[in-house]
């Protein structure tokens, strides 16, 4: 599967990553609008096991303004899906969907603009949670 992600992987435990996701979306300007345990969920609806595996629905309100503002088809977008999981190791993973490539072929400037400033703040919380993974290792 081609990757279109910005993706970290972390020197933290994956309960201490899902503790700080919030707080360090919030510095950059998004909340969390959605929180899915998808091991609680798959277990509770098909009875099976799944790796710990969380999914937030995150959205920076004035960046999701301009981009509706530009194109309303951008709503199946929204909110941006941040996935954190623990991988095979252990190590906590997070991924994000880059949204600067999701929009790649668009032809509105607007939106593509809106596009990279999500992706430099993105970018910025990945860094801050690793950088903070780091020193805790």
């Amino acid at each position: 599967m081609p990757r279109t992600n910005l993706r970290a992987s972390l020197d933290l435990p994956y309960d201490d990553a899902l503790a700080k996701i919030p707080q360090f979306l919030k510095d950059v300007g998004f909340g969390v609008l959605t929180r899915i345990d998808v091991d609680e969920t798959l277990r509770a609806r098909l009875g099976v096991p799944f790796r710990r595996y969380t999914i937030f629905g995150a959205c920076n309100p004035v960046l999701a303004h301009r981009a509706l503002i530009a194109d309303p088809d951008v709503g199946i977008l929204l909110p941006c899906n941040l996935a954190v999981y623990e991988d095979d190791d252990g190590r906590t993973i997070v991924v994000i969907m880059d949204p600067l490539e999701a929009l790649a072929d668009d032809e509105e400037a607007a939106l593509r603009e809106v596009a990279a400033e999500a992706r430099t703040k993105l970018n910025h919380f990945l860094y801050c949670l690793a950088k903070v993974s780091r020193r805790a290792a």
